[in-house]
């Protein structure tokens, strides 16, 4: 019965997904039901069951594998969704969304997002690459009365779909060379002998490397990302901005640092130079946007390249500055674009760069806050983002990659200056009177769990740090 214990997360919380189905099915019109519960209760319980999991032997349940690696990535994705679930309790109902709907598909993207990070097969992987899409395509459009958020859902699952299929490509073209769908088996039939590499094994590596580009927001596969982060509510934003990009880098990296790391000769350069233009581009065209979602949805896209030179590097510490960096960003990420969720009210989303204008007046303690998570994201000390930088910029010049670091180093320094311009219009602009939503007590709980650990990450990180380089040895 201990292979069972390799799939507890993931059963925790879809058994959470459909309590809260069913919970949506017997209310009574009107009747005011606290369904955020069932996610946090989901969320948390998920987060204990991988905890007492660490250090397991790493527990199989055929292809999922609970593997400290798939353990760490859990535990984040549970932050994830108890910062989501806690910020959702009010503007779920504000903004009349189907609160089952949501808390349900939400608990089900988090059981596709764990199952990708877990697997050892090619196959299982796209199954729940599939599985994560699907309820965040739902998510993104489930404002039925919206225009921009159905076409937002709609454009979504159309280049969705369109990079599905090259994933696919990559694996069927992975099993014609190998014969078999497993990532310990297709290790093997990657020679390291010096011999060039198959005509079929550069295509799989291309192909795959395409899927993974896509949902993690690399260009040119980015295209979908600022369309869909503005047209989708606020927090779905914030969810799918994090917890997708967490599960899709655990998968690359598992995918692309084992059975794949014979031909990094071949792949080093194509992702170098996705890197490159992906983090030049998230910066430079983040800079002109006055959309605070769409301004987001390019720091994302810089992030995504960032996070690449962990891949890049390959070594012990570009590994571990994965986990590292992907936590650091959900939660400041989640803590910024949860503030803007919150700052909305039912008439409009207040997201623009304008309606933050003199925010320090009417809510100075939100203000203060969303100072911390935007200073995080640009890398200020002491907050968590910094530590995050300097962690995965720190594996790339061990490596000898100088110049990829160079240009990190560089777009990061610009990317500080659209951070900046959200913080001089909080405190620098006047801005005119705003009804501002009172805060309900779980998003003060949210926002204060998330400014803690911006701080706590980005001071004492150390422990962490050591966490994060333990988990990657049950897999590389």
């Amino acid at each position: 019965m201990t292979e069972y214990a390799a799939i507890i997360p993931i059963t925790i919380l879809a058994l959470s997904a459909i309590a809260a189905m069913v919970a949506e099915a017997i209310r009574r019109p009107g009747e005011r039901m606290p369904m955020a519960g069932f996610g946090i209760i989901g969320s948390a319980g998920a987060a204990l069951a991988s905890i007492f999991l660490w250090d397991t032997d790493a527990q199989s349940f055929g292809v999922i594998r609970s593997d400290n690696f798939a353990l760490f990535i859990n535990i984040v994705l549970c932050i994830v969704g108890v910062l989501t679930m806690l910020f959702s309790h009010e503007t779920v109902e504000r903004d009349e969304i189907p609160a089952g709907e949501y808390y349900a598909l939400t608990l089900f993207a988090l059981c596709g997002m764990m199952m990708m990070a877990a697997a050892t097969d090619l196959l299982v992987i796209f199954v729940a690459l599939e599985i994560l899409s699907l309820a965040v395509y739902v998510l993104t459009g489930i404002r039925r009365g919206s225009a921009a958020s159905a076409e937002a859902g709609f454009k979504y699952f159309l280049l969705g779909a369109f990079s599905s299929a090259f994933f696919l490509y990559g694996v069927a073209f992975a099993f014609a060379l190998s014969g078999s769908t497993r990532i310990e088996e297709i290790s093997g039939a990657f020679s390291s002998d010096g011999s060039a590499p198959p005509t079929l094994a550069l295509m799989a590596v291309g192909l795959l490397a395409v899927g993974f580009c896509f949902k993690i927001s690399a260009v040119p596969f980015h295209m979908w990302t600022p369309d869909a982060y503005e047209g989708a509510p606020t927090l779905v934003t914030a969810f799918m901005s994090t917890g997708v990009k967490a599960a899709a880098f655990a998968a690359f990296a598992r995918v692309f640092l084992s059975p794949l790391e014979p031909l990094q000769d071949q792949w080093i350069p194509l992702l170098s130079a996705i890197a490159v233009v992906t983090m030049i581009l998230g910066t430079v065209v983040g800079v002109v946007q006055t959309n605070i979602k769409r301004m987001l949805a390019y720091s994302s896209i810089a992030h995504a390249g960032y996070l690449m030179l962990g891949i890049i590097a390959a070594n012990s510490t570009g590994k571990a500055a994965i986990l590292f960096y992907l936590l650091t960003y959900a939660i400041s990420n989640l803590g910024a674009l949860g503030i803007v969720a919150l700052l909305g009210s039912a008439q409009q989303q207040h997201d623009e760069l304008r309606d933050f204008a003199g925010l320090w007046k009417s809510r100075p303690a939100l203000a203060a806050l969303m100072t911390v998570f935007l200073l995080s994201l640009g890398g200020f000390p002491p907050m968590a983002g910094f530590i995050g930088k300097w962690y995965i910029f720190s594996a790339a010049v061990q490596e000898g990659h100088y110049w990829l670091a160079i240009i990190a180093v560089l777009t990061s320094v610009v990317s500080v200056f659209f951070y900046l311009r959200i913080v001089v219009m909080m405190y620098m602009t006047e801005g005119t009177e705003v009804v501002r939503p009172r805060l309900p007590a779980t998003a003060v709980a949210g926002l204060a769990l998330a400014t803690i650990a911006v701080f706590y990450l980005g001071v004492l990180p150390t422990r962490v740090i050591d966490l994060a380089l333990a988990s990657i040895s049950t897999i590389f």
